[in-house]
């Protein structure tokens, strides 16, 4: 063997054995590494959730104002949105025709006046000539049949006038309640009776407003099934409630759940109920879009959040941590309540298991993994 030949051959070695090692090398850095991830070890917990449901808002009345009589809108004395309080002018309509009518009926009531004082002469007069036998009573009788006459008709001319002003009132619209005017169709000159269709405008107390919501059947019975013996007991016991407004402020009044719909939408399966709140300042107006904030509480239950759960085909699961640090898919059943980011769960959970609490959709079942424990005080710090 030759000098070159044999620094090929000590070269190819050389190449070979780093190829080995390499491999080794590789070998060695490719093993999967154990991700961590967190979780919590569940214990009973005692909380407050609260349950959002969207609501309308109507007035405690709604009062569609109507002309009583026909003629021109002479002046509009509010404006649309403006607070009124009862009796307050609304719109003035000119019917001159009721004027008339007033001093007609006056005219008729001096008339008749007039007519029951002469009368009550002739009645004077005649009575003493009655008596002396100079007349004979026929006469007598016939004068206070006249005076009897005269009477009534002065009676029927006061109704008459009472009648006339009373039609020349209602030329006057006025409020019938405290309340916020609504839209008005109508402009000044507009021709209007009581046979129109559209009102002149709408009033609505709102001194009292009613929230109007829908709750789903399940989680209706959740709310009411250790409050009472009868459906009545059952609102009464039920909690005060609250209010978000449209720009998610609490309102600063509590509300009172007053009915529940008798009847369940079958399209739907949701119960239509209405919860009254004081509205003193008439800051919430009838027609507003809020939020009626049900809150529901539950003492020794297993609390998870949302974030550690995954649904597959309409079933909840949670990633429970095993002894052997693998992990197991284990379906969960949750009350019909999903707000403040926590399920309860009523099953498929118990105190003492370890839960992974994130990534849990794309962790396989039986991933081995190493648990970085968290305290409870950190993951229920908003859940009060």
């Amino acid at each position: 063997m030759n000098k070159q030949s044999f620094l090929s051959i000590l070269a190819a070695s050389v190449i070979i054995a780093s190829c080995g090692k390499n491999d080794k090398s590789a070998q060695a850095g490719g093993a999967p590494q154990v991700k961590e991830y967190k979780t919590l070890t569940l214990q009973p917990e005692s909380a407050t959730l609260n349950s959002d449901y969207p609501a309308s808002i109507q007035g405690q009345q709604n009062i569609e104002i109507r002309p009583r009589v026909e003629g021109y809108i002479d002046k509009i004395f509010v404006d649309e949105g403006a607070v009124v309080k009862a009796g307050q002018p609304l719109f003035k309509i000119s019917a001159p025709e009721y004027e008339q009518q007033v001093r007609t009926a006056s005219a008729s009531i001096k008339s008749a006046q007039a007519d029951l004082s002469s009368a009550k002469l002739a009645v004077n007069k005649v009575k003493p000539l009655v008596e002396k036998g100079i007349i004979s009573k026929y006469d007598l009788e016939s004068a206070q049949y006249t005076y009897e006459s005269a009477v009534a008709s002065l009676a029927q001319a006061n109704a008459a006038l009472v009648n006339a002003k009373t039609n020349l009132g209602y030329t006057t619209v006025t409020s019938p309640v405290d309340g916020v005017v609504g839209s008005i169709p109508f402009r000044l000159g507009s021709l209007v009776s009581s046979n129109t269709t559209e009102p002149l405008t709408t009033v609505s107390s709102i001194g009292n407003v009613y929230a109007y919501f829908a709750m789903n059947e399940k989680v209706l019975l959740n709310f009411t099934k250790d409050s009472g013996a009868s459906l009545n007991q059952k609102i009464k016991s039920l909690p005060a409630v609250s209010l978000l407004l449209s720009d998610g402020s609490a309102y600063d009044q509590k509300g009172k759940i007053e009915t529940v719909n008798g009847l369940i939408n079958t399209e739907t399966g949701t119960v239509n109920i209405r919860a009254r709140f004081p509205n003193p300042k008439g800051i919430i107006r009838s027609g507003s879009s809020t939020t009626v904030r049900i809150p529901n509480d539950v003492k020794d239950v297993i609390i998870v959040p949302q974030s550690a759960t995954f649904e597959l085909q309409d079933k909840i699961f949670a990633v429970v941590l095993g002894k052997d640090n693998k992990t197991k898919n284990v379906n969960i059943t949750v009350l019909e309540n999903t707000t403040n980011n926590y399920y309860v769960v009523t099953s498929g959970l118990k105190a003492g298991d370890e839960i992974v609490l994130e990534g849990v959709a794309a962790l396989k079942e039986g991933s081995e993994i190493k648990a970085q424990n968290q305290k409870a005080e950190t993951v229920y710090a908003d859940l009060k």
